[in-house]
């Protein structure tokens, strides 16, 4: 591992269009553009969360080695998400393509409505936890200084998320 990298964990979902072929795109071009991909979840089937009344989502969670800074992953995947013909209409809306930061290291990053790592509804969200869960049981969330399985474990979230 190159010593300036680090690792970032980015979670990917896409309710509209061909879900799986978007999802495999946007993991091919962040594996281009953003770092190495050396961790990859299974994929989930996850209800809506925020808006129900929409399709479900495939989500599945990375983790990426990358020499880039927190500010141009976030510049990258929000570049990859266009490219695969996101657009944003409405907070929590269906879409083509999503791709969120979770977490950068065990950095804690506030950098208001641009970007907040950790994601600050991530330890709320089970279709986050259950696939980050799978590639990174054991990482500690650096504000709650909790493992993802020990979030997971005390979670209320009872929304379906079933592995593909």
């Amino acid at each position: 591992m190159n010593l300036d990298a680090k690792i970032v964990y980015l979670l990917l979902g896409s309710n509209l269009g061909e879900r799986e072929v978007l999802i495999r795109e946007a993991i091919d071009l962040i594996g281009l553009r953003v770092g190495k991909v050396k961790l990859e979840s299974s994929l989930y089937e996850t209800a809506a969360w925020g808006k129900q009344d929409q399709p479900g989502f495939l989500n599945v969670a990375l983790a990426v080695e990358t020499t880039q800074t927190a500010l141009e992953v976030l510049d990258g995947v929000l570049a990859i998400e266009k490219e695969l013909g996101r657009v944003r209409f409405e907070k929590w809306g269906a879409r083509l393509i999503d791709i969120d930061v979770i977490f950068y290291e065990n950095e804690i990053i506030d950098m208001g409505e641009k970007l907040q790592i950790p994601h600050p509804d991530m330890h709320l969200r089970k279709f986050v936890l259950v696939p980050l869960a799978e590639i990174a049981p054991q990482t500690q969330h650096p504000v709650l200084r909790k493992t993802i399985t020990e979030i997971l474990e005390s979670l209320s979230d009872d929304l379906a998320v079933l592995k593909v």
